[in-house]
């Protein structure tokens, strides 16, 4: 019970983590919550749905067949169903399932992020994003969505922005990978275009079809731009994200650059003139890729680490690190293997801009200054932008208009040269 110097119980035994958010059954007789993937997975974690009796007792998994990462679970006002959200190649949409069969439906079929479910008296509100509109806060009612909020209906009406399609191809691996390619607006069907893979982080995050202003912002200034969910990533299934367990800067990059390969080979990226970059893994996986690849003409790396061992002890994953890898002094070799960007930096012929924030405690900034400074001794053109009092994740406004500004500027300098684009930016700056 909920009163002063109640003693907590315990109400599940699952290995792994048990998270929220928990949603009570009308009757008050059983608690829904996210059931974690097992400890030796759970950088890769996946949660599932599952129901405890609030009384305690045999905890029942719900979603156990659908092989996709759920959350926000609120139940019907019967308390027959619940409605959660799904995790899903792509998108993030809602769905239910039945307490009776545990058959899940899907409750949206476009494309689309879904997120912040919240559900109250037979009343459900979320917040609901489409590759042309950042999140709305939405009434979703009898399957579908109903706009509550308008505060950028008008500025969008004004905006030009890229188209985004669905990408698939096989790897060199005969895995079939999936991403998205936003188009510069005006896109002109036979022309190849500058390219840039933009790498999302985590690994276990998935780029899907939400508003990225990032890919936006760098399609409106002609580049096409590709989103690859390599595997590691969310979406996929449990397999899919957890196979590049213990072995970083491999599945990842082979994936990377058959999606490169893929989108040269159906004639859109103009194989002369590709850039790559990335945030946190995003980072490391640019760092890992130019290592391998010399096919990109820039690359831009933040919040990123090349040199992995030097990270032991100095960020926040040094659970991960002991159980995926092994403590350095027990398995040296390995951690010399997940840092060959660092330890094979001659290799690197790519321009490369390495920034972060001082403040960084999940990646911290010297794993950029390590392969800022390898580069400098190697001739390599880079530069180095540290920016203070930032974190992992910038707040400061001018300070992330400044990281765009030095994406499209680096970008420009290397990629776009002796391109048409580059011809008739020149010439309008004359």
């Amino acid at each position: 019970d909920a009163r002063p110097g109640a003693t907590p119980r315990k109400l599940t035994n699952n290995p792994g983590p048990d998270s929220g958010g928990l949603a009570w059954s009308p009757d008050s007789r059983l608690i829904a919550y996210l059931q974690g993937s097992a400890p030796k997975f759970t950088a890769y974690n996946m949660n599932r749905l599952a129901v405890v009796p609030a009384e305690g007792g045999p905890a029942r998994v719900l979603t156990s067949k659908l092989d996709r990462g759920v959350s926000a679970p609120a139940f019907s006002p019967d308390g027959r169903k619940i409605l959660f959200l799904v995790a899903d190649d792509r998108s993030e949409y809602p769905a239910e399932v039945s307490l009776s069969n545990t058959e899940v439906e899907r409750l949206i079929a476009p494309p689309g992020v879904v997120s912040s479910l919240s559900s109250r008296g037979g009343h459900t509100a979320v917040l609901a994003a489409t590759d042309q509109m950042p999140p709305v806060l939405s009434a979703f009612e009898n399957g579908a969505l109903r706009p509550l909020t308008h505060q950028n209906d008008d500025l969008f009406k004004e905006l030009k922005l890229g188209a985004v399609d669905d990408i698939s191809f096989k790897s060199s691996e005969g895995v079939e990978v999936h991403g998205l390619l936003t188009k510069p607006p005006g896109f002109e069907t036979g022309r190849k275009y500058p390219t840039l893979l933009r790498i999302h982080g985590g690994p276990n995050g998935q780029d899907g079809h939400a508003f990225s202003f990032e890919h936006q912002f760098l399609a409106a200034h002609g580049y096409l731009v590709v989103a690859i969910n390599y595997r590691g990533s969310a979406g996929r299934g449990e397999k899919y994200g957890e196979s590049i367990f213990g072995d970083w800067g491999h599945r990842e990059v082979v994936d990377l650059l058959a999606g490169m390969d893929h989108v040269v080979k159906v004639g859109l990226a103009d194989p002369d003139h590709l850039g790559i970059g990335g945030w946190s893994y995003g980072g490391i996986l640019t760092d890992y890729t130019i290592a391998s690849d010399n096919r990109f003409k820039a690359a831009i790396s933040g919040a990123g680490s090349a040199n992995q061992i030097s990270m032991y002890g100095a960020d926040q994953y040094v659970f991960q690190y002991d159980n995926e890898i092994g403590p350095p002094w027990r398995n040296p070799e390995a951690w010399v293997k997940i840092s060959y960007p660092f330890f094979h930096a001659d290799r690197i012929h790519t321009p490369t801009l390495f920034m972060g924030g001082d403040k960084d405690f999940n990646v911290p900034v010297i794993g950029g200054e390590q392969m800022y400074q390898a580069l400098q001794t190697l001739g390599i053109p880079t530069e180095l932008v540290i920016y203070p009092g930032e974190f992992h994740g910038f707040t400061r406004p001018s300070f992330i208009r400044d990281r765009y500004e030095r994406y499209l500027a680096w970008y420009d300098k290397y990629v776009k040269a002796g391109t048409e684009s580059s011809k008739a930016t020149l010439s309008a700056g004359n």
